[in-house]
């Protein structure tokens, strides 16, 4: 098992070492998403002003579990201000970052992608995952004096959870609408207000130092998260990749300046009955730039039973998947790690199971699924 923190520094290295190289990387072929050529496979486009169109949002959740996100009304500026100050933080002496070395069991601090413990093969990032709400407690472990460099990264990244605490909200009605949901039934629905009301966020920053042999690494490791819905401000470096099917192939997803990636998780699926899907992916490295990468996660309290919405479900059809708490999700996760299956087959209701849809979880793959707090967070 890899230790929590950096062997190595991977912004110094010249090759990449065996213990991070990935055999079977390129099993299946990668496609430039932004090409003229891309047809089928150009990640769809949501275009958030104006309240965002229902059709496109429940188009691109069925077939892809994720879509680029423009018009989402971010202040100008905030994100570059946000990337400057992540680059900042990672920049740190490694002494500094391991005063906040991510403990055993401890979802929250820096250190190695958490999914990275249940491989072989080490991964090319390092990252800091922390509660939205409380960076400033959090990143006290980093700077014990509370300096400018303290303020300065806290008074950002607060900025940018308000900001982001609202979009989650808006996304989470657009998807509301695109299961037809009326205005009305989403104000007075008692499941939508409870998960609106008591969403949970986790921020979890990540680099991927630039890399002398790309093609050996890899950033992050295929899998999916695991909550409601990812946001992710990326660097205007292409690193992030969706696995699409029939054929199986990667689909590298574009990173135009101000726009943001919108990625569904598991227990969204389920929220959903199973109509909009949780999007396998991964990270890629560049051999000529850094990349920063910030996924904000939403997902749902502890103790909330995330079930179907009833809005979700066919007349006459009964709830594909069973009620689970996080805890619930996690340990079924857990097996299905051990048996090659995936925790969204076992959390299928047996009378379903006849004709059932693809969940998006390839057999064989071990893959690690991801969500907030009280779990690993990667994107």
């Amino acid at each position: 098992m890899a230790a929590p923190v950096l062997d190595i520094d991977l912004r110094s290295a010249e090759r990449v070492p065996e213990t991070y190289a990935w055999a079977g990387r390129d099993d299946h072929p990668s496609v430039d998403s932004s090409s003229a050529a891309a047809g089928r496979d150009a990640v769809p486009v949501v275009d958030l002003a104006g309240g965002g169109d229902p059709g496109a949002v429940a188009r691109a959740a069925e077939e892809w579990g994720a879509f680029l996100l423009v018009g989402h009304g971010m202040p100008p500026g905030l994100l570059a201000r946000v990337e400057e100050q992540v680059a900042r933080l990672f920049a740190l002496p490694a002494a500094t970052k391991a005063r906040a070395a991510r403990r055993p069991g401890e979802a929250n601090g820096y250190g190695r992608p958490p999914i990275e413990l249940r491989f072989d093969t080490l991964m090319w990032s390092e990252g800091y995952a922390f509660p939205a709400a409380d960076v400033r407690a959090e990143l006290r472990r980093v700077w014990p004096d509370a300096g400018d460099d303290y303020l300065r990264f806290c008074d950002v990244m607060e900025e940018y959870h308000g900001e982001m605490k609202a979009l989650g909200n808006k996304l989470l009605d657009v998807f509301f609408r695109a299961l037809a949901l009326t205005d009305d039934q989403i104000a007075g629905g008692e499941a939508e207000r409870r998960i609106r009301e008591t969403m949970t966020a986790t921020m979890h920053p990540i680099m991927y130092p630039r890399c002398p042999e790309p093609e050996r690494a890899l950033g992050l490791a295929v899998h999916t998260d695991s909550g409601f819905i990812t946001v992710i401000m990326q660097s205007p470096v292409p690193g992030l990749q969706l696995r699409r099917r029939r054929p199986d192939r990667w689909v590298t997803v574009p990173a135009p300046e101000g726009a943001l990636v919108v990625v569904l998780g598991d227990l969204f699926q389920v929220l959903t009955n199973g109509r909009f899907r949780s999007a396998l992916h991964r990270a890629v490295v560049s051999g000529e730039r850094d990349r920063i990468s910030v996924p904000y996660f939403l997902g749902p309290p502890l103790d909330m039973a995330v079930a179907p919405l009833a809005s979700a479900v066919p007349p006459g059809r009964k709830a594909a998947f069973r009620a689970v708490t996080w805890p619930e999700y996690a340990a079924v996760r857990d097996k299905a790690r051990r048996t090659d299956s995936s925790a969204l087959t076992m959390l299928r209701v047996a009378e379903e199971e006849e004709g059932e849809e693809d969940d998006g979880v390839a057999p064989n793959q071990g893959l690690p699924s991801l969500m907030n707090k009280g779990c690993e967070n990667n994107a």
